[in-house]
């Protein structure tokens, strides 16, 4: 586990972590929580002040827990700079100095890159080629954390039924709960380069807000259903570290709501309480729809409530990054059309970039396949079309006890979805 001059004891580096950073934490007022690696941070996250409070003390059942070290006790027993206490089982440094020349002795280096706290005392020590900044840029920040949005939510919302209706409008995912990953998807070089430019602005919030620049941060994605809109919406809450809250719109619709407008401006407002984060409007058309009905006035008052809200929320201004999607963008009038300073574009894609999903997607499994060929069969398929014919190939070849695919599992597949999608237009015609 160490390096020379290192303990043989299974843990003792995590216990020696553990100990310098809850050191250098509680010693250092300019450190935040966002300079404590997440599984630190969230083991001692106080729900009551949304925090980490100092000081932070360390005990074997905090070891355990963050570290899974079964015996603290036991993994310390050579360090001769860690104290023991049995009453509460505390585990404190005698001598910092010589943890941190121990530590440092360790060669453990990718460790202190990964802990913006030790990053910050080792950046001058000896000759460590550590940077604070670089760590802190790296690490997932406090508004990341479950803990903390689970917090937040429970602040907003006064009474357990408050809660209830605001989730039956909202479903809120952090970052660690999301499965999408935009290294899992094959984007436009337009769509990479909004990516970069939202990465900018939120990273230069303040500058953007000393010039006066606003009207940044509002996406409407457009196209074809299963191009990636929800997906990709879904991924930068991962790639951003940001919360997101997804707006599920046609449940404004449903009688069990009350009070729609009060709970749209409460969705709002919990965007702008969990700031910095991704606020996804899905199935925006729904907003077209319902202003052009002659039924629902109190569906259309909230419609403009909706509307209005998007005005005011500003990613400059609140730290909120506003997505909408549509599959039907036709429908929707400039009065939606003007609440976004960016139309991206999902089109279904074309034979590379089929190609390239197809890879992706199959980079797992065990295939023996021509992927450029399959991409010619494909034509007008979706990214989620392409996913659904590998599913089922995987499966038929899984009922026949078998885990390798063939060229033969892939084309059967294809026939299949072709099949099933012919027979469904065939019985919407009839």
């Amino acid at each position: 586990m160490g390096g020379e001059n290192g303990s043989e004891k299974p843990g003792a580096i995590d216990v020696a972590e553990l100990l310098l950073t809850a050191d250098i934490y509680n010693r250092t007022e300019s450190l935040i929580e966002d300079d404590l690696p997440p599984n630190i941070r969230k083991h001692y996250f106080d729900v009551q002040t949304k925090s980490v409070k100092r000081p932070i003390y360390v005990t074997g059942t905090d070891a355990q827990k963050i570290f899974g070290i079964e015996n603290a006790k036991a993994a310390i027993k050579d360090l001769t700079f860690v104290a023991f206490e049995e009453f509460g089982s505390q585990l404190r440094l005698t001598v910092f100095d010589v943890a941190a020349r121990w530590f440092a002795n360790q060669k453990e280096l990718d460790r202190i890159k990964s802990n913006p706290t030790l990053a910050y005392f080792y950046e001058n020590f000896d000759s460590l080629d550590v940077s604070y900044a670089q760590a802190r840029s790296s690490n997932k920040p406090l508004s990341a954390d479950r803990e903390w949005i689970d917090a937040k939510i429970k602040e907003l919302c006064a009474d357990s039924k408050e809660a209830d209706d605001l989730l039956k409008l909202a479903y809120i995912k952090a970052p660690e709960d999301v499965r999408d990953r935009l290294t899992g998807l094959i984007l436009t070089d337009d769509q990479k380069s909004e990516v970069e430019k939202m990465s900018k602005a939120l990273n230069n919030r303040q500058y953007l807000h000393e010039i006066g620049l606003y009207e940044i941060g509002k996406l409407l994605f457009v196209g074809p259903p299963g191009t990636g809109k929800t997906s990709t919406a879904r991924a930068l809450s991962n790639y951003f570290s940001l919360p997101i809250v997804e707006v599920r719109l046609s449940m404004i619709t449903s009688q069990y709501l009350g009070e729609t407008s009060k709970n749209i401006d409460k969705v709002f407002e919990l965007a702008k309480r969990l700031s910095p984060c991704i606020l996804f409007i899905d199935e925006f058309d729904f907003v077209a729809k319902t202003r052009t009905s002659d039924e629902h006035g109190a569906m259309k008052r909230a419609v403009n409530s909706l509307l209005k809200a998007i005005d005011e929320i500003s990613l400059v201004e609140h730290g909120v990054l506003l997505l909408a999607a549509t599959n039907h963008p036709q429908l929707l009038d400039y009065a939606a059309w003007r609440r976004f300073d960016k139309v991206l574009n999902f089109p279904l894609p074309d034979k590379e970039m089929r190609r390239k999903i197809l890879d992706k997607v199959l980079a797992r499994i065990d295939a023996d396949v021509d992927t450029q060929a399959l991409a010619e069969e494909t034509e007008g398929y979706s990214g989620s079309d392409l996913r659904l014919v590998v599913r089922e190939a995987v499966l038929n070849a899984l009922l026949e006890d078998r885990r390798h695919l063939n060229q033969e599992d892939l084309d059967r597949s294809i026939e299949e979805f072709r099949r099933r999608i012919f027979d469904y237009k065939r019985s919407v015609a009839t």
